[in-house]
């Protein structure tokens, strides 16, 4: 990289910093001041989707501000940790280099690879050693990245059982387990005295409990699914997520141009406007 372009760079980085220092500082945002770690954690995933979501759309305006609204995340964790005395963004950003560099011993050091696959198989060697050198257990489920969206660890989970045969012979299984789990969550919905199914109740804190666990053995069911296909089951949500937004997003057009609201049209008349979005797809 050019010297100058790389001046540019740590001196915008160094504003940066210094606008969070201020937004955490006496005289800064009274939200921004009352975060701690956790406060934000969901924040970053969401500014990962959004990152994903303007590389799906092909737009690079809007790629290149969500890129700059997780590195927000990134510099906000780090100023409430230098804060606490616990680290500072250089240090983060050392790990990570040192890291990077380690990672790579046929670039940094002198060994050779022939690939990019054997380069990912060495990636995983050398991540393995660095866990063992922490005394962790072994696990074949220590390949996983937890970092991951629930959906994308729930597919690699399965990926890994299915190496060492944990896995189902063919399709039919996969498809009754998915209709045995949403079954449960059904028993559990009219799971009332009269035992009317879906009848207008509230759940008491245990069956809730129940349904929940339910619901996430139905959604990891439908991920085995996508597995076996050979479709990742995050991809796949995000497109219909995508096609969702579009289509709700013609609805409110249809709705403006008409001079009207939402609430002066029942479902059936939104249906209808729905599946106009569709046939114009």
């Amino acid at each position: 990289m050019e010297k100058e372009k790389k001046k540019e760079i740590l001196a915008e980085l160094d504003k940066l910093i210094e606008v969070m220092a201020v937004l955490r500082g006496p005289e800064g945002c009274p939200w921004d001041k009352k975060q701690d770690y956790y406060s934000i954690k969901e924040n970053i995933i969401e500014e990962a989707y959004e990152v994903v979501e303007a590389l799906e759309n092909n737009d690079i305006e809007a790629f290149k501000e969500e890129l700059g609204d997780l590195l927000l995340q990134v510099v906000f964790e780090s100023q409430m940790a230098y804060e606490k005395g616990d680290f500072d963004l250089a240090e983060v950003a050392r790990v990570l280099r040192e890291k990077l560099i380690r990672r790579h011993p046929h670039v940094f050091a002198e060994v050779e690879v022939d690939g990019s696959e054997e380069v990912l198989r060495n990636w995983e060697q050398i991540k393995k050693g660095e866990k063992n050198g922490k005394n962790q257990i072994n696990s074949l489920l220590d390949k996983f990245k937890q970092g991951q969206s629930a959906l994308n660890q729930a597919y690699d989970i399965q990926k890994i059982a299915a190496e060492v045969g944990f896995d189902w012979d063919n399709l039919e299984p996969v498809l009754d387990k998915i209709e045995e789990e949403f079954g449960e969550c059904k028993e559990i919905i009219g799971a009332n005295p009269d035992n009317t199914l879906f009848a207008d109740q509230n759940l008491n804190i245990e069956e809730q409990e129940e349904l929940e666990a339910e619901i996430g053995d139905l959604l990891f069911a439908v991920v085995n699914l996508a597995r076996f296909k050979n479709i990742n089951p995050e991809l796949a949500l995000l497109k219909t997520i995508s096609k969702f937004k579009r289509r709700f997003k013609f609805i409110e057009q249809r709705i403006i141009e008409e001079r009207a609201e939402f609430e002066d049209y029942n479902l059936e008349q939104l249906d209808e406007i729905w599946n106009q979005a569709k046939s114009e797809e």
